[in-house]
């Protein structure tokens, strides 16, 4: 069985995934190692694309490496790095050769997937890593005792429920599986202990605060106030940081960060009808205060709730959804500047950019990949995550973002419903008829509308299989013209964002079936046509 690809940083290169320092690569699973010779020379071909490199430029790179290198040496070395990574001269994917000149690397490398978030959570809130010259044992023996008082007294004060580990060294895959790293360094410097410590977020690496302890004459007697000081700001440091990442959408300042966070999720639910409801109110706001990029967007899930939430059956026009997206577009576009540091806030940006579909689709998930790494602990970035791995054809990925908020959601909560939802859709996109059988759930929550509950029976159900007659008597009811309506509603809400043909036709297939079936082949749109690829049903 083909084993998983191992989860590394650095570029992906048709297939093969190169570490960023080119010391090792994977192809199909298998870990593949360079010498420090082909090291040199894979470094500066792939990091000079599509770029011609002379015999000569290619011999000084691995020259430290070799005392008497030659331009053989190079041809030797070229040979073997096309071995490695199962490239050919004849038909060169990576490496081509310009004759009696020298080599272009051809090869376009994008970022490995692995390097974007992972819907696992993280493992406890604080990890601490004390610096220290790895000959010093005598300083490192202190490092140990202060930063174990300092693990002690932050724990303690934090309560339970927070997790707080210690590290012997900076180990990169224990930092970032904490939501925050605390790196403690110490030096000597004569009769004086030189303390430094630097608080930083896990995922993102970006400093929270950096400060000198001051231990004064270094006795041990010493120590313990200080510690006591440095951790009472670490903690002061970590709750505000908490509380900042889940700030804006009218979530209340004075509630615990827990809470904060649940309802972060539900307003950012697809199906949340409070924006609904909040249209004047939000419209008087943005009057009084039209400079705050929180209310604007708030503004702007008012608008998109107006068309997620309209009756599928009754539909909303072209002209009409045009002039609302275009108006989010325009809106979330002049808020960027003003939101770059408030990760609940690029979520909504990143969330109206990709459903609007205007092309924004990196720009997005460069928004949500950054907010993410900053709100880990919280169920608010997954569904928007998802779907952007869903646009992408990445459907693996986008499943395990619904399942892990899924796992997080309250039972029976409309934020659970919404995942459920989503990943039913990404199965179905997948073409995985038997991951959609497995996943079946009780769609007539008492969060789901009468309409959602009909729509979702419809799309699930294959073409060929009967409708529950429920169902069916609605969508007869409905007639021609609002059978239309559903389909232009479901592809423009849930289909016209991703990049796969294939997938799109796999969402509407059931739902076209079986609206012609009822109604005849004209309730299709030739716009759904085309961008599914239906043309057969026409």
């Amino acid at each position: 069985m083909k084993r998983e690809m191992p989860q590394a940083d650095g570029f992906v290169f048709n297939d093969v995934v190169l570490d960023e320092t080119c010391l090792f690569a994977h192809r199909n699973g298998e870990q593949i190692r360079f010498t420090r010779s082909e090291r040199a020379l894979l470094l500066v071909l792939s990091r000079n694309p599509h770029r011609l490199m002379q015999r000569s430029q290619l011999l000084d790179a691995i020259a430290p490496t070799q005392t008497d290198a030659s331009d053989r040496n190079v041809d030797f070395l070229v040979n073997r790095l096309r071995t490695k990574l199962g490239d050919s001269a004849r038909a060169p994917r990576f490496i081509a050769t310009q004759y009696g000149e020298g080599y272009v690397w051809i090869a376009t490398g994008l970022p490995a997937v692995a390097s974007r978030p992972d819907p696992t959570p993280v493992g406890g809130l604080l990890a601490i890593a004390p610096v220290v010259a790895p000959h010093d044992k005598r300083l490192a023996d202190r490092a140990d005792v202060v930063t174990t008082q300092m693990r002690d007294m932050i724990a303690g004060r934090l309560g339970a429920g927070e997790t707080v580990i210690m590290l012997e060294r900076d180990e990169g895959t224990a930092t970032r599986a904490t939501r925050y790293v605390l790196k403690v360094s110490f030096q000597h410097n004569g009769d004086r202990l030189d303390c430094t410590a630097t608080l930083r977020e896990g995922p993102s690496r970006r400093i929270i605060r950096a400060f000198r302890l001051e231990f004064g004459n270094a006795t041990m007697a010493s120590l313990v106030p200080e510690v006591e000081r440095a951790s009472i700001g670490i903690i002061e440091a970590l709750q505000r940081n908490l509380a900042e990442a889940s700030e804006g959408l009218g979530t209340p300042l004075d509630q615990p960060h827990e809470i904060r966070v649940r309802e972060a999720s539900t307003l950012l639910s697809a199906s949340n009808p409070n924006w609904l409801e909040k249209g004047l109110q939000l419209r008087e706001a943005r009057a009084e205060n039209p400079a705050s990029a929180d209310i604007a967007l708030q503004w702007c899930l008012h608008l998109f709730s107006r068309l997620v939430l309209a009756n599928p059956f009754t539909g909303i026009s072209r002209d009409e959804r045009d002039e609302i997206e275009s108006e989010i577009e325009a809106t979330v576009l002049d808020c960027l500047p003003l939101i770059d540091t408030n990760p609940l806030l690029m979520l909504t940006a990143a969330k109206l950019l990709y459903f609007v579909d205007r092309g924004h689709l990196e720009l997005a998930e460069d928004l949500a990949d950054r907010a993410f790494d900053r709100m880990t602990d919280s169920a608010a970035a997954l569904p928007v995550l998802g779907q952007l791995r869903q646009a992408r054809g990445d459907f693996a990925a986008a499943v395990a973002f619904f399942d892990r908020g899924i796992e997080m959601a309250d039972p029976d909560s409309a934020f659970e419903l919404h995942m459920r939802v989503l990943k039913s859709i990404a199965l179905l996109a997948a073409g995985d008829s038997e991951g959609l059988k497995a996943a079946s759930f009780a769609y007539d929550s008492p969060h789901s509308t009468p309409d959602l509950r009909v729509m979702i029976a419809t799309l699930i159900t294959p073409a060929g299989q009967q409708l529950p007659k429920p169902v069916t008597d609605v969508l007869i009811a409905v007639g021609s013209e609002g059978a239309r309506n559903a389909i232009d509603y479901t592809y423009m809400t849930s289909v016209r964002h991703i990049t796969s043909l294939q997938a799109r036709a796999n969402i509407m297939r059931g739902l076209v079936g079986h609206m012609t079936r009822l109604h005849g082949k004209d309730v299709v749109a030739p716009f759904v046509l085309v961008g599914t690829g239906l043309i057969a049903v026409a």
